[in-house]
């Protein structure tokens, strides 16, 4: 297995993060989706934004605002969301946050930067 790196999250479906910058690792991948371990320190807020894939998030630890289609929910250790293809969303770090990504299918483009 090679060695996990971590790498500079800026940018969500080519938007800037708002409020500073996160980090991601790829965890995984096929040819059917892939999953991300993403974390975001507090006041770090993805753009609210839609893309071609559905996301399931899983938090690990912190706390997330996160905003599905107008809904708001704030999200804890053991929580999870979707985020449907095509439907707007934002996640916001209320405090330092770490969550594990899941989407399928796999995106036509690297949906973080």
């Amino acid at each position: 297995m090679e060695e996990q790196v971590w790498h500079q999250l800026v940018t969500v479906e080519g938007l800037p993060l708002l409020g500073g910058e996160g980090r991601f690792r790829l965890l995984e991948q096929t040819a059917s989706g892939l999953a991300y371990l993403i974390h975001y320190p507090a006041g770090v807020s993805s753009p609210p934004h839609a893309h071609d894939h559905d996301s399931i998030v899983y938090v690990l630890s912190g706390r997330l605002r996160g905003t599905v289609d107008g809904v708001d929910a704030v999200l804890e250790p053991g929580d999870s969301a979707v985020h449907p293809r095509e439907v707007t969303h934002q996640v916001e770090a209320l405090t330092d946050s770490m969550w594990v990504e899941f989407k399928s299918p796999l995106p036509g483009r690297p949906p973080i930067a």
